[in-house]
């Protein structure tokens, strides 16, 4: 007994072999599971770090380089010698001069699309609202209007009901189109809008997959085939069409026949009781699409689509399309159209209310897209300065035109900006004591500085005047008066953002910030 318990008794305390060789398989593998674990997760929390510092580098980037651009410019001028200061002082003001004088001649040769747009909406008056095409003869219009449904969701509806009981257009001939993208759903507004779209016959709802961009939702408009519409308007949701904004549309189509692609309109700003900036904006637009945009067109023989409230072809639309990699596609389009051929005309009786950002936030976002998206498209469509279309030869007024567009306009950020330090040097190494020492050390400082200034002025209060003879029902004198003052300082501003749109393109930077409402 004592030889069997003592078997026994080894049997049970020894480990079998079975479970030791389990034992031995099982520790290195776990050790090995714990260890690629750790690296994959250092990999990720490296990579991580690596993409948040990468974000911040892009971000910051931009800033510093402006900042670090006006630090420099002034430093150069405060250290350059007096000879080479006249030089830079006289050469500023003849290119500020240039520049003023253009945008006067500009604002006066956009006086008159205005007046005929009048006379021509007079007659319709007068005539008891009879336009000059019968009903019968009137194309098929397709409006489209483009939202970003986060944005638009508090005002999405109302513009929708806005588009359908208000505009005058033979109900069988118009058909209204709304086509968004939304990151999550939102609800019930998508439901109230399939509810809408089969109320009313007119109304087409297209909710657009894997969205991100306004051209996103265009193309994918683009592939639901041939709507059978004659010519195709693009709005952006915050717009308010004028009721009889898409017969003028057509007429103009008629009137012109095969000569005309595109019909831009003009656009005013309705909000300018919910803030101050809403009201500068608004006398600014006035000034851009009242009188600058038909002013060159007439000055320079070609126009351009300026992204909302424009009526295409819609077979030159739908062969165009539109490059999302663009941050503003719709003046890539337009761009790309004028290269091609296409002909495009400026009509202010084809009238449309948009929203202006009531936060300069807001404000700084939408014009940082713009100003990025046309450096995007200048510099990728510059070759038309010294090419031609497939079907003819640009005039000399024509390539002028472009050179101004896609040359001075970019340049002119920097003439303004380094005008700008060539004075802040003057104080710098000159500080006045008194008011009548800052204006002559400013203005008057070499022989023949005042005649430069005065011819300036001169042309800015030409153009202020002719903005004033034009300016929407929603401005008033007292606005334009204050707009006025701040004029000089808004133009430093603009070149600011200038700087800043460069900089941000030579990083790459991408982002699309669309507007916020509200």
């Amino acid at each position: 007994m004592s030889s069997i318990k003592s078997q026994s008794m080894v049997h049970t305390t020894e480990p079998s072999p079975t479970a030791s060789t389990s034992s031995l398989r099982e520790t290195p593998y776990h050790s090995g599971v714990s260890s690629e674990s750790l690296v994959r997760r250092t990999l990720r929390t490296v990579k991580a770090c690596w993409l948040a510092f990468s974000d911040w580098l892009t971000d910051w980037t931009p800033p510093i380089l402006v900042a670090c651009y006006w630090v420099v410019c002034t430093s150069i001028f405060v250290m350059c010698s007096t000879q080479a200061i006249k030089v830079f002082y006289y050469f500023y003001m003849t290119v500020n001069l240039y520049i003023a004088l253009c945008t006067a001649i500009e604002s006066f040769l956009g006086m008159s699309p205005v007046r005929e747009a009048r006379k021509a909406a007079d007659k319709v008056d007068t005539s008891g609202g009879q336009f000059p095409s019968l009903d019968s003869d009137l194309p098929i219009m397709d409006m489209v209007m483009v939202a970003y449904l986060p944005n638009e969701k508090d005002i999405v509806i109302g513009q929708i009901m806005y588009a359908l009981e208000e505009i005058v257009y033979p109900r069988d001939k118009l058909r209204i189109n709304l086509v968004y993208n939304t990151p999550r759903p939102i609800e019930p507004l998508e439901t109230e809008l399939r509810q809408l779209e089969d109320e009313y016959d007119q109304l087409r709802v297209v909710k657009v997959p894997n969205s991100t961009s306004k051209a996103d939702n265009l193309n994918f408009f683009f592939t639901l085939g041939n709507t059978g519409a004659d010519f195709t308007g693009i709005f952006d949701t915050d717009h308010l069409p004028h009721p009889y904004n898409v017969r003028w549309a057509a007429e103009r189509f008629l009137k012109e026949k095969a000569k005309v692609d595109i019909v831009q309109g003009r656009c005013v700003v309705y909000n300018t009781s919910e803030s101050f900036l809403a009201k500068m904006i608004a006398i600014e637009f006035d000034k851009i699409y009242a009188i600058a945009h038909p002013g060159r067109s007439r000055m320079f023989k070609f126009g351009l689509f300026c992204g909302s409230n424009g009526w295409w072809r819609s077979e030159v639309l739908r062969d165009l399309k539109m490059h999302g990699d663009m941050l503003t596609e719709d003046i890539d389009s337009a761009l790309r159209a004028y290269g091609s051929g296409k002909n495009a005309v400026h009509d202010m009786n084809v009238l449309s209310y948009e929203l202006a950002p009531n936060t300069f936030a807001a404000f700084w976002k939408q014009r940082m897209r713009w100003t990025q998206g046309w450096t995007q498209a200048s510099v990728t469509h510059a070759s038309m300065i010294w090419t031609n279309p497939p079907n003819g030869k640009r005039s000399k007024a024509e390539r002028m035109g472009l050179v101004s567009l896609l040359g001075i306009r970019e340049l002119s950020y920097y003439l303004v900006s380094q005008h700008t330090c060539l004075l802040v040097s003057f104080i710098i190494t000159d500080f006045p004591h008194d008011l009548p020492s800052f204006v002559k050390l400013i203005f008057f400082r070499y022989a023949m500085a005042e005649w430069f200034l005065f011819l300036t002025i001169a042309a800015l209060i030409a153009t202020l005047y002719f903005t004033d003879r034009v300016r929407s029902e929603f401005t008033s004198w007292k606005s334009m008066a204050v707009f006025s003052i701040l004029y000089t300082p808004y133009l430093v501003l603009q070149s600011t953002m200038g700087l800043y749109g460069h900089a941000r393109e030579l990083v790459k930077y991408s982002s699309w910030n669309p507007t916020a409402r509200g």
